[in-house]
């Protein structure tokens, strides 16, 4: 049973560049008001923390993140991933990095449901990192955080229309 809850994770290491897109946008969108009965959080790279978040009742999970899939930098992507099966075990789990097929994977290992889960993903024009690694989006990237909150802002009015309904 949900508990009507929307929760918007933003995913990412900010010292690789374009994939601190998810960051940047939670971070953006936590600064304009939206519901009480939605929460906006930066997990950054704490995969842990996220895979405890996703064992709440949630309506709705919006993952936020850099997503490769060959098109050109700054497209941003609605995708509604495949859920791995109940008691899935995770590969290759790391604390310190986030892969959310794995902490997607640790949390029905630990027992949770899932909620309907999207991601709005953005294709990174660079996510390299050099000694001192990479700090900032590029331009095409950084343009489409604005497109990335007006679509996360029409899936939960999307979300609530149908759950009103």
């Amino acid at each position: 049973m949900t508990n009507g809850k929307i929760l918007v994770a933003g995913v990412g290491n900010i010292f690789l560049g374009d994939d601190a897109f998810g960051v940047e946008v939670v971070q953006r969108l936590a600064r304009r008001t939206v519901s009480e009965d939605v929460s906006v959080v930066d997990f950054g790279i704490r995969s842990y923390d996220l895979a405890y978040a996703l064992m709440e009742p949630w309506e709705l999970v919006i993952l936020v993140d850099a997503v490769s899939r060959g098109d050109r930098p700054g497209t941003v992507y609605v995708i509604e991933p495949k859920l791995p099966e109940q008691g899935e075990s995770p590969v290759g789990f790391d604390a310190h990095s986030m892969d959310p097929v794995s902490v997607l994977q640790l949390v029905g290992k630990l027992g949770g449901t899932f909620a309907r889960t999207l991601v709005v993903g953005c294709e990174p024009a660079k996510m390299d990192a050099d000694e001192y690694g990479q700090f900032g989006l590029s331009q095409p990237v950084q343009a489409a955080v604005d497109d990335a909150i007006c679509t996360i802002e029409e899936l939960i009015a999307g979300t609530r229309k149908s759950t009103a309904a």
